[in-house]
């Protein structure tokens, strides 16, 4: 799918901060673990505030010239030291929208994700269907 809607972002970003959500509901703290889904969340989002026009305070301007991320070379900001700084609080904005919901997911699931935990410590390895069914609260 090449073209992703705002909705499709935000939802990416959700099931990124779903394994950091889990640690927090499960053990009551936070690891190294997640540090890449972080990581994501965050190009994600910044994607999403400075090259998409999917912003709340920015609308549809383009506040990053786009580099070629193939060869490592980063976007170019274009916008002035204050912009940035209002940049840089949306998308922690969001990424704590998103992990709020996915955390808020959890709990409300707390029992599902401790029978697919339960199952996967069992089986080690789960399938789609298998993983739907034990969602579903059909017997495994």
């Amino acid at each position: 799918k090449s073209l992703i809607s705002k909705e499709d972002a935000f939802q990416r970003l959700e099931v990124l901060c779903g394994g950091r959500a889990a640690e927090e509901v499960v053990f009551n703290l936070a690891t190294t673990g997640a540090a890449n889904d972080i990581e994501r969340a965050t190009d994600i989002a910044r994607n999403m505030v400075t090259r998409y026009g999917m912003s709340e305070n920015f609308g549809m301007m383009a506040l990053e010239t786009g580099g070629n991320t193939y060869l490592g070379h980063a976007g170019q900001s274009t916008c002035s030291p204050e912009t940035a700084r209002l940049v840089d609080e949306e998308i922690r904005d969001i990424i704590a929208e998103a992990h709020r919901r996915a955390k808020t997911i959890l709990v409300e699931n707390r029992e599902k994700m401790d029978d697919l935990a339960e199952y996967l410590l069992e089986k080690e390895t789960i399938t789609g269907d298998e993983f739907m069914s034990i969602l579903e609260g059909d017997a495994a």
